[in-house]
């Protein structure tokens, strides 16, 4: 099937909101100090793309919102980006848009200007983990001081560099 990826609209907010708490609820991110639990999360496309240094990406299946992900500066860092809220639908996974709509938003980190990327996420999400080793993401013992997500269990950064 033909995935498309785009930019949020305030069309996809609804859509995006069930689709973060309904995966977050999957792997037992709920509440305080997780991801969906953000106060963004009710509207992703008023917190992202109205400035240069964060984005969110949808992925659609037949005008159906399956999932997506995004970049925002990490703690207000000029060179340091999170990669936020990457969750996908069950039966979306496993058939490479994980991937793109990462290798997308690295992309756009890049073009920011930013060198870093983090993210945070649970030791249950297996096949993300896989899926960020892969494309460079090293573990990290510790969280970056200021993360807001103090319920995650696994750590990473990739460096931002050319090539």
């Amino acid at each position: 099937m033909a995935y498309k990826i785009e930019k949020i609209r305030p069309e996809h907010d609804r859509d995006i909101c069930r689709i973060i708490k309904s995966v977050g609820a999957e792997y037992g991110a709920v509440g305080d100090g997780f991801g969906p639990a953000d106060e963004e999360v009710l509207c992703m496309s008023r917190h992202y793309g109205r400035n240069s240094n964060s984005i969110y990406l949808v992925a659609t299946r037949d005008d159906q919102a399956v999932g997506g992900g995004g970049i925002a500066a990490f703690n207000g860092s000029s060179t340091i980006c999170e990669l936020r809220k990457l969750f996908l639908l069950a039966e979306n996974r496993g058939q490479g848009l994980g991937e793109a709509l990462t290798l997308k938003c690295l992309a756009h980190a890049k073009a920011m200007g930013y060198t870093q990327c983090y993210l945070d996420t649970l030791s249950s999400m297996k096949a993300a983990i896989s899926l960020y080793e892969k494309l460079g993401f090293t573990r990290l013992r510790n969280p970056l001081d200021g993360t807001n997500h103090h319920g995650c269990d696994v750590w990473m950064k990739k460096e931002l560099s050319e090539g």
